[in-house]
């Protein structure tokens, strides 16, 4: 059973569970890594049938991919700083980063 995705492209959210902001580059409706990762990664074992997402790190270079349950609206919608923002949005308004046009 898979749902609607709750968060966007562009959006900027709070992981709950690790205490990061990030803005979301992708959405999967469900799971879409291996089964070892999500066996060395995924120790809380969130549902596979429900969304995932490719976050973009706040302070950081990295890209994370988090299920729904540990994601929220983040409270702190200011710009978040990471160096392959420029890559994927073409601005940002009202608390959330435009797509790019090709």
């Amino acid at each position: 059973m898979t749902s609607n995705p709750k968060f966007f492209v562009g959006q900027i959210v709070h992981h709950s569970r690790f205490n990061y902001r990030g803005v979301v580059v992708d959405v999967d409706a469900d799971f879409q890594g291996s089964e070892a990762w999500y066996e060395q990664v995924a120790r809380s074992r969130p549902p596979k049938d429900a969304p995932w997402y490719r976050i973009l790190v706040d302070g950081g270079e990295n890209q994370t991919y988090v299920a729904e349950l540990h994601l929220e609206v983040a409270p702190d919608r200011t710009p978040v700083s990471h160096p392959d923002i420029p890559n994927m949005f073409s601005g940002y308004k009202d608390g959330a980063y435009q797509h790019r046009t090709h």
